[in-house]
C-alpha cells in the first residue's frame, strides 16, 4: 500500500455535514467535543476567532480544516453574504490517534490556492445549495474526499514539524515509515529500515530522528501503541490485540502501554 493508504486503512475518517447555508450571527465550537471540523467558506465575509484569540478575516472563499477538537468560533454580520458548509470529522480510533495527532492544529487555505481540489469543492458547493435526493450522504462523502486531499496537500507543501507526517513527506524515510505502518507486527531493526531508506545503519537513525522527532525503534513502540488503543475502543480482546500489534504476551503490551501512556490497557479503557 502507498504511504497515505496504509494511514488511512487504519485510521479512516467519517465525516457528518451539519450546516449548509447563509450564515449570521455567532457559531461557537468549545473543544470539548470528541471531533474536529472542516468549514468551508464558499462567499461573503466570515470572522475566525482562535483558541489563543487571534482574529482572522475571511473575505475570499476559504477552508478552513480542525483535525482534532480545537476551541474556535465563526462570527457573520447581517448582510455578509456569508454562506457556509461545515462537517464534523470523526478519525477511527478517536481525534488523538496517531494520524490526527500528526496533523496541525488547523489549515487554512484559500480556495484558489488549492487547485487539485477545485472539483471536489464545485461538486460539494453543487449538493449543499440544491435540494436532490440523498445530498446528505453524497456531502459526507465528500468532506471525507476532502480530507484525503488535504493529506496529500501537507504532504506535498514541504512545510511539516517534525513528525509522521514530515518522515512520510521525505523521500528516504516514507518507505521504512510506511513498512512500520503496515507491518507493526514484525521486529523491525534500524538495519532493516535502513536498508528500504537507501542509507546507512547511522545516517539513517540520525535522520529520521531529525525528522520525525523519535529514534526508529521508539516510533515503532508509539505506533503499535496508537494502534493497540484504536482496537481497545473497538472492544477487542487485549490478547488478540498484543498479537497483531507485536507483543508476545498481553503482559508485554501492558507494560509498553504504561511506559507510553502512564495506565494499563485495562485503565486506558475504562
Amino acid at each position: 500500500m502507498d504511504r497515505l493508504s496504509t494511514l488511512l486503512a487504519r485510521f479512516g475518517v467519517n465525516a457528518g455535514t451539519f450546516y449548509s447555508g447563509a450564515f449570521c450571527g455567532i457559531s461557537a465550537f468549545d473543544g470539548d467535543q470528541t471531533c474536529g471540523h472542516l468549514h468551508l467558506v464558499q462567499s461573503g465575509e466570515v470572522l475566525l476567532k482562535l483558541a489563543d484569540e487571534r482574529e482572522l478575516s475571511i473575505t475570499e472563499p476559504t477552508l478552513i480544516f480542525f483535525p482534532r477538537p480545537y476551541r474556535h468560533r465563526l462570527f457573520a454580520k447581517e448582510g455578509s453574504g456569508a454562506q457556509l458548509v461545515c462537517a464534523s470529522l470523526d478519525f477511527d480510533g478517536g481525534s488523538g490517534n496517531a494520524l490526527a495527532r500528526a496533523l496541525p492544529d488547523h489549515l487554512i487555505l484559500k480556495l484558489n490556492e488549492i487547485p487539485t481540489m477545485a472539483s471536489t469543492l464545485d461538486w460539494l458547493f453543487a449538493e449543499a445549495f440544491d435540494d436532490v435526493c440523498g445530498r446528505d450522504a453524497v456531502m459526507d462523502r465528500l468532506f471525507e474526499l476532502l480530507v484525503i486531499q488535504l493529506l496529500r496537500h501537507i504532504l506535498s507543501s514541504g512545510d511539516q514539524q517534525p513528525g509522521m507526517m514530515a518522515g512520510l513527506a521525505d523521500a528516504r524515510l516514507s518507505k521504512p515509515m510506511s513498512l512500520m505502518h503496515d507491518a507493526p507486527g514484525k521486529a523491525w531493526t534500524v538495519a532493516e529500515l535502513s536498508v528500504a531508506a537507501n542509507m546507512s545503519r547511522a545516517s539513517f537513525a540520525e535522520h529520521f530522528k531529525r525528522v520525525v522527532g523519535q529514534a526508529p525503534a521508539d516510533y515503532l513502540v508509539s505506533w503499535r501503541i496508537s494502534l493497540a488503543q484504536k482496537l481497545l475502543r473497538e472492544g477487542k480482546p487485549i490478547a488478540l490485540i498484543a498479537e497483531e500489534v507485536g507483543y508476545e504476551s498481553p503482559s508485554a503490551l501492558a507494560r509498553a502501554f504504561r511506559r507510553k501512556t502512564g495506565v494499563s490497557p485495562r485503565e486506558w479503557r475504562g
